[in-house]
This record gives C-alpha cells, structure tokens and sequence, in this order.
C-alpha cells in the first residue's frame, strides 16, 4: 500500500530536504520517525527538494508498506518528530502515484522584510537600506512567463537533463514592510528561485534594467544574473497534483 504524507518545517536547522552523509535532513527524520512507528525499515520519497536552510509551509513524501497502519498515525509520527517538522495528514493513494513524479507544479514565495524585525530574523531577509521598486520588479517579473530555457538562474555545478521550466507565476506583492515574492511552475532548478530574487532586486534598485533583465535570462551563463539571496526567506508553499 502506497502512503502520502502531507507536512511542514522549518529549514533552519536542516541541510535541506534530502539525505547526505554527515549532515541532518528532513528526510532522515522523517525516514526514523516512519521507521520507529511501524517497526522496519522503510524510506519515504519527497516531492522534491528544498536547499540548506529553506523552509516548506506543505510538502508531501510517500512512502510504501505491507502492514495497515494502526491508531492515530499523524499523532504517533508528530510525537517522535523535533518541533520544527510537523506532519499534517496520512492518507492512502493508488500505487501509481508518485510524490514527486505525480506533481503538476510547485510554488514558493521568498519574503522580504524591509527594516528590521527581530520576531522574523528566521523568517525573511531584511534589507534595512534602499527600497526596491516593486513596480520596476514586477514588469521584470513578467518576462519569466515568455521563457522556457532557465539555465542562468540554475546552480552551475548541477546534473539535470534539462533547464526547461514552465513559470505559470511570477510576481511580487508589498503589505506594508513586507515584499513577497511568488512564483509557481512545473519544476524548478536548483537555486533558481533565490538567484532570480536577487537578480529582480537589481531592477527594482536600479542596477540593471528591465532589458537588461531580458538579456540576462537569453544569455543562459548564471555569471551574467544577480547573488542568491538568503535561504531563509524561501519557503515551499504549494504542491498540487
């Protein structure tokens, strides 16, 4: 039988999603806690993964197993996992379907506090100089939707078979002293999000212009973009199937 899992967490504490030697994941949490319940050995499959530091308000995982689950599963797996992973719901699927291969998109949003709040250090990157333009950002923005081929915004050092992205959102919102970033597609690369955010942060403090924006994304060389802003401020917010 074929489980999904539908939970949150707070990326602070965590080398991202998937496991590596040597460092602390979500997914190696949450494979002990699944482990400890049912007593085996079992591994869960994520719908995808998040980087270093990176937070996910809902992520789902799936994970396979012969014996019926017994008694409150969401209350059992909350009681062994830290406080900063908290699973939502457990619900039986059909076997075909697959956390990450079954998904149709993803969105993130990246936040921005401008000024300084100590209640969400954890939580957003905060700029406590120039204001960006958030209108300059938004007609950015748009030209995201008219490309495909993202190579420049994706890690250099990176094994994909394609650097082809269908962005179906991308925009930003201001609500008093705080900027959002939202952004929605089909797949993401890695590092994509956190290097477009800093390079619309460019245009919007009048670095480089909504053209040059446009030249960046053709020239497909990463060198040519803006830095990675902080993994904090990002977090993975939807996932629909």
């Amino acid at each position: 039988m074929r489980y999904f899992i539908e939970l949150s967490y707070n990326g602070k504490n965590y080398h991202g999603w998937q496991i590596q030697p040597k460092v602390i994941s979500v997914q190696e949490k949450l494979n002990d806690a699944i482990s400890t319940v049912f007593q085996e050995n079992i591994q869960v499959v994520g719908a995808g993964r998040t980087d270093t530091g990176v937070h996910a308000t809902q992520m789902y995982a799936h994970f396979d197993i012969e014996q019926k689950p017994e008694g409150d599963l969401v209350f059992k797996l909350n009681s062994i996992l830290p406080n900063d992973i908290s699973v939502q719901q457990v619900f039986l699927v059909d076997d075909e379907k697959h956390a990450r291969f079954s998904a149709l998109s993803r969105s993130y949003e990246y936040k921005i506090w401008l000024g300084r709040n100590p209640f969400l250090l954890d939580f957003s990157w905060q700029i406590h100089s120039q204001k960006p333009d958030i209108n300059l950002m938004n007609e950015a923005a748009k030209l995201l939707l008219e490309y495909k081929d993202f190579q420049t915004f994706s890690k250099v050092k990176t094994e994909v078979y394609t650097f082809n992205c269908d962005i179906t959102d991308a925009f930003w919102e201001q609500k008093e002293n705080e900027l959002t970033f939202y952004i929605s597609a089909n797949r993401f690369l890695r590092n994509m999000v956190r290097a477009i955010v800093g390079t619309l942060l460019e245009v919007g403090n009048g670095k480089i212009s909504v053209a040059d924006f446009r030249q960046i994304i053709e020239s497909k060389n990463r060198s040519n973009a803006g830095l990675s802003v902080p993994a904090k401020g990002l977090f993975l917010t939807n996932i629909k199937y």
